[in-house]
Formats: C-alpha cells, structure tokens, sequence
C-alpha cells in the first residue's frame, strides 16, 4: 500500500476500507438523502461529504456535479497531509468516486500525463466509468485543455457492475 494514494470503494464497503488501509481522510459523493456513518477512526474535519447526483446534464430535481463541488474537492485533496491515505466513495463506487480520484491524482501530480493516468484507472478498476460531467469540470478548472476528458473517452464505459471492487490508485506514476 503506497502512502500518498487514493482508494476508491462504494459506500458499502467504507468502513472496512477506512479500517484496512487507515485512511485519514474520506471524500463522500452521495445524493441528497443518501444515508451514510463516517467511521469513527475518520476525524469531522478530514471527511467531505458532497451532495450530487451521478448524471452528467441537468435534470429536474437533480443536483448535477458543478464547479463549486470540484472546487471543494480540490481544495479538500490539497489539505491532505498525505501521511495516510485519502478514501474516495460515491455510491457504487464506479462514477462519481473514480471521477474524484482521476482528478485529485491529475491534481496532485500536475506533469503525470493523463491518458497514461486513465489507462492505469482503468486497469485498476475495471468498471471504472468516471462521471464526464466532473471530468469536464475538472479539466476546465485545472487548464487541462481537454486533455482530461480525451482520456477519459478513450477508456470508455467499464464493465457492467452493481458495485465497484474497492481499489487503490497511486498519486505518482
């Protein structure tokens, strides 16, 4: 287990990730009324819980992902300490958490090429299927210039999945 990385698992497995790799910090990407404990070795303020939901245009009674979201996530990734590692979860842990994931490590790692970050979410995870709408943000707010979001599309829709098998992606190439 690398020290400064992300791991990403769906919202039924936080706590026995949190507690398998002492993570110090969570980011929690849930929809409004989802129900979710922050496991106790987490301390209040390391954990950022989100609201959104996993579409990527508006919908009616939906919040779509949005600017003050990535700004928040961003400045969340930059206070981690990267002592212990940061846990990501949404859900199903496949859109929303892997998104999350792939822009902290292209945020943390300004240089680290981002195709070459993409193809190693995707063989991290092969269900990975990051919310484009995040991406698009992201790459926007980071003067990616469409990098992020070419890389994304060229790994494409992951594999079929009710939840994500929980998996570790490393801020350094």
């Amino acid at each position: 287990m690398t020290l400064s990385a992300i791991h990403v698992c769906p919202l039924s497995k936080v706590g026995e990730v949190a507690t398998r790799v002492d993570a110090s910090h969570l980011l929690s990407l849930l929809a409004t009324g989802t129900a979710m404990v922050r496991p106790a070795s987490i301390l209040p303020q390391n954990h950022l819980y989100l609201v959104m939901h996993d579409i990527a245009a508006a919908q009616d009674g939906m919040t779509m992902p949005g600017e003050e979201h990535v700004a928040n996530l961003l400045a969340f990734a930059r206070r981690w300490d990267r002592a212990r590692p940061l846990l990501v979860h949404c859900y199903a842990g496949i859109s929303r958490s892997t998104a999350s994931a792939y822009i902290i490590a292209a945020a943390l790692a300004p240089r680290r090429d981002e195709h070459e970050l993409a193809q190693t979410l995707r063989a991290r995870s092969p269900s990975a299927t990051p919310n484009p709408r995040l991406i698009a943000v992201a790459d926007r707010m980071l003067d990616r210039n469409g990098r992020m979001i070419e890389a994304i599309k060229t790994i494409g829709r992951g594999a079929d999945a009710f939840e994500g098998v929980p998996f570790e992606l490393s801020i350094e190439a």
